[in-house]
């Protein structure tokens, strides 16, 4: 652990606390605010997938919606980089494709804000093995 030698060191030290607790709480009940998933493995990484989950970490904050955003291995989807999984609270997840800043943006004020649906769908192309007879 880091000594705090000033009020700087204090206040970074007290955000830093503060963000933890944030996801934490958010963590409790995940199924009641937005869920973003970004696809972090090495062809994602590559793609520009840090950007783009900065972009939502930020955005998502800015803009006041209720959301967390973690990272995931390898969706399968390598050939679509960087791609993400999006869930709004009641519904199925939706993993988007090609997503750059601008279809993140997109995505966000479209597709988050008010369930319209944007460009870049990956379709569902498996079954669960709970559905399976």
């Amino acid at each position: 652990m880091s000594k705090i030698t000033s009020l700087a060191d204090l206040k970074k030290k007290r955000e830093e606390m503060k963000s933890g607790l944030d996801l934490r709480t958010k963590a409790l009940d995940p199924e009641s605010i937005v869920q973003v998933k970004v696809s972090m493995a090495t062809c994602g990484i590559a793609s520009g997938a840090k950007a783009i989950m900065d972009f939502f970490l930020e955005q998502l904050d800015r803009r006041n919606i209720a959301g967390v955003v973690t990272q995931t291995g390898c969706m399968g989807y390598c050939y679509a980089e960087p791609t993400i999984e999006v869930k709004l609270p009641g519904q199925d997840p939706v993993v988007f494709g090609f997503v750059d800043l601008k279809r993140a943006d997109q995505i966000i004020e479209k597709y988050i804000k008010t369930g319209e649906l944007v460009d870049g769908i990956i379709p569902v192309n498996y079954q669960s093995i709970d559905l399976k007879e």
